[in-house]
């Protein structure tokens, strides 16, 4: 069993997605084989599949043998056909809330040019999470470690075998513990994940065992294995994979350590706001420091890929990498100055930059201190207009984030990643304990939940979908859910029993005909009136649409007749009024929600609700551009839900406008 798909996985299979995807394939008893332009790789192996190179937007064949082939290769190709699946830890990371007080998390910045010695004596390295900093140093260089060279003799071999194992072993239970705690952040936690998917990984298991065979000792084998294995990801032609090569280092010193009964030096005694030095520091150890002391990082090695760049920017923390040897010239420095925007590092600044930094860095803490002030603040036009500032989230793990960034409940909550974590479809139960949970955590706030989004662009287990020449022209959404009763019923049961929680609202999905919503209202009579009988609580919801298609645009005055509420969802509006893909690089500009006629969809949709006198939102992402938000609130609209990062400053915005300041 093959078949073909083009992978919309965000940035490819790097190291979480791989390791997902790993997981995925592990679940089924066939042998998986992933190809790409001729070469396959076993689907089971995070580091075969990661050199394999798989980007986003790239055409791979899966092909399964074995009892479960069909089911095997349905459902490794519905995760490479939706992008969410790619994106759901990595997105955590990217709004978790920010320990620093950091008003956003801000993306990858562009790799500097190769490092050069500044013309001040700044040394200059890749900037790889923006911010400055000034503080102590703190010289982190542990001692290397270096091949045995000791040459085995037949005998000693096995019992040199069962050392490897048990140390690979030992490595795997310390980051199982690690995964246990409370303290990590989703992202911290999906990285150890991965590097813990390294540790098991059948190629660095079998090479390192396969050169202890030879009768090299098992310490020099993991030091060879994994330098074989880092050289070829440093030779993929992709900067996310060439970054997995600190990992598998990582990784292997790890197993080093383990074989030798040694602990890695800690960093556990790091002052507050220290700056931290060091040639490299792997993942493993970053994620477990504490990051809250941290001031900022200064590396030889990484880049704006690395794990080690991903965890400082989810955490605020400023950093700049790749100093090479140049790192060296900073072991006995007493003090640095970081600009992580930059890419610029001085080792004992003289009183003229020590006093630029702590005016940078006080007018940095100055913003983040007057957005942290709006955590709690009720936003509210001229008029006395209360404006809900919500979220959009995908999974009960995005609660905190969205409670600590202060949203004012949740504008669109994607219930698909709940549909497809799991083999089977959800039970009953099973929903309705997710979205009673989700409604207690916001209340007296509204929660709206979005019924199924799901087409043939985003399978999921359970349900068949007709092969389409365009998925997003076809059978999705509320199409999908009104044909398929027996899963619909199910999902609207659950937001029933749910409702007796919280506020709960529900919305559906890619509404183009009056007719979708009066045959949901009698669905949800039937799933009332079966609830009645059964005596289980439930409580009627207020039932409200996205606007997304043209149609419902064009038929807005009507359907505000029928609803409680509209919500406007500008990604796919965009898309559908400029008949643009909006997965098409080729025809990007012509997503752009300022399109005179995105914008004319908006206003007409807008005073259709207003003239109906029924709430209208906005759960798109342009909900939290501060240039658009003056614009979509002169329209008429309440409620604006976005990423919890950009909530705090989408309230301040607002603020602006209610006092005048904003123009």
């Amino acid at each position: 069993m093959e078949r073909s798909t083009i992978v919309r996985v965000h940035e490819g299979l790097h190291a979480r997605p791989a390791t997902r995807f790993v997981k995925l394939a592990k679940s089924f008893e066939s042998d998986v084989e992933i190809v790409k332009d001729g070469k396959a790789a076993s689907a089971k192996s995070s580091v075969k599949l990661m050199l394999l190179g798989v980007k986003e937007d790239q055409e791979v064949t899966v092909r399964a043998t074995g009892a479960d082939a069909i089911e095997a290769v349905e459902a490794l190709i519905g995760y490479l056909e939706n992008p969410l699946s790619g994106l759901d830890e990595d997105a955590a990371a990217a709004i978790a809330p920010n320990p620093a007080g950091a008003e956003s998390v801000p993306a990858a910045p562009v790799a500097a040019p190769e490092p050069a010695a500044a013309a001040d004596g700044a040394l200059r390295g890749i900037a790889a999470s923006e911010g400055v900093a000034i503080g102590p140093a703190f010289a982190h260089f542990p001692p290397e470690i270096r091949a045995e060279g000791r040459e085995l003799s037949a005998g000693e071999i096995p019992a040199e075998i069962e050392r490897l194992k048990a140390a690979i072993a030992a490595v795997q239970r310390r980051m199982d513990k690690a995964l246990a705690e409370n303290s990590l952040s989703a992202g911290d936690r999906g990285i150890i994940a991965a590097l813990k998917d390294i540790a098991a990984d059948e190629t660095l298991t079998g090479e390192t065992e396969a050169l202890v065979v030879r009768g090299v000792d098992a310490v020099s084998a993991v030091i060879s294995a994994t330098s074989k294995i880092a050289s070829e990801f440093g030779g993929v032609d992709d900067h996310y994979l060439n970054a997995r090569a600190d990992d598998v280092h990582a990784v292997g010193r790890q197993i080093c350590l383990a074989l030798l009964g040694q602990d890695d030096v800690s960093l556990e005694n790091i002052p507050q706001g220290a700056i931290l030095i060091a040639d490299d520091i792997g993942a493993w150890d970053l994620a477990r420091a504490p990051l809250k002391r941290i001031g900022g990082v200064v590396c030889g090695h990484g880049g704006a890929t690395s794990h080690i760049a991903i965890i400082a920017r989810s955490h605020g923390i400023p950093a700049v990498l790749g100093l090479g040897e140049r790192i060296n010239t900073l072991r006995e420095a007493k003090a640095i100055a970081l600009d992580g925007d930059a890419g610029f590092v001085a080792a004992d600044p003289d009183e003229t930059v020590r006093a630029d930094f702590a005016r940078r860095v006080g007018q940095a803490a100055a913003e983040r201190d007057a957005l942290t002030a709006f955590r709690d603040f009720t936003p509210k036009l001229a008029d006395g207009t209360v404006i809900e500032v919500a979220a959009n989230i995908g999974s009960l793990e995005e609660i905190d984030a969205a409670l600590e960034a202060g949203a004012m409940g949740v504008g669109l909550f994607r219930t698909e990643l709940l549909f497809m974590r799991h083999m089977h479809l959800p039970s009953e139960d099973m929903q309705a304990e997710t979205y009673s949970a989700l409604a207690r955590a916001f209340a007296p706030h509204p929660v709206i939940v979005r019924t199924l989004d799901i087409g043939g662009d985003k399978p999921i287990a359970g349900i068949e979908f007709p092969e389409e020449e365009n998925p997003f022209l076809g059978w999705r959404g509320i199409r999908m859910c009104l044909d398929r009763p027996d899963i619909f019923k199910r999902q609207l049961r659950a937001l029933l029993r749910a409702a007796v929680h919280g506020n709960v609202k529900v919305m559906l999905p890619m509404v183009s005909d009056i007719d979708e919503v009066r045959r949901t209202k009698t669905l949800i009579e039937e799933c009332a009136a079966e609830l009645d009988a059964e005596g289980a609580p439930h409580a009627m919801f207020p039932l409200g649409v996205m606007i997304e298609t043209p149609a419902a645009v064009l038929i807005a005055p009507a359907l505000a007749r029928e609803v409680a509420f509209f919500s406007i969802g500008t990604n796919d509006l965009t898309q559908y009024v400029m008949a643009a893909d909006r997965l098409n690089p080729t025809v990007a500009k012509l997503n752009d929600v300022t399109n005179p006629a995105v914008m004319s969809a908006i206003e007409m949709t807008a005073r259709a609700g207003v003239e109906a006198g029924i709430m209208v939102g906005m759960c798109g992402e342009a909900a939290g551009r501060p240039d658009l938000i003056p614009a979509f609130l002169r329209m008429g609209l309440t409620e604006l839900s976005m990423s919890p990062a950009s909530v705090p400053r989408a309230k301040k915005r607002i603020a602006e406008l209610e006092t005048g300041a904003g123009g």
